[in-house]
């Protein structure tokens, strides 16, 4: 697997924030995205981590709140503002 993702919900925050990540680390799997309401408009915002093989721990590698775009784990460029599903 080269990829974890949680979506943070109200009841899973303790879990999704710290459980989850050092369990998904044990096992190995080198990239964790974070998914969450945030900021002023509780608007989505992606937290992504990478696997440090040597403390076998994630390291912050970034935070994306209209745009994800990456090369790891895969090419990725989406749009993660929602403000058009808002005016459906």
């Amino acid at each position: 697997m080269l990829l974890a993702v949680e979506v943070v919900s109200p009841d899973s925050e303790s879990r999704d924030r710290d459980t989850k990540p050092h369990k998904y680390a044990a096992a190995g799997i080198p990239n964790y995205w974070r998914v969450e309401m945030g900021g002023e408009n509780d608007e989505p915002v992606v937290y992504v981590y990478e696997l440090d093989p040597v403390t076998k721990a994630y390291i912050f590698s970034g935070m994306h709140r209209t745009q994800l775009k990456l090369q790891v784990p895969f090419d990725i460029d989406i749009d993660i503002d929602l403000t058009e599903i808002d005016n459906l």
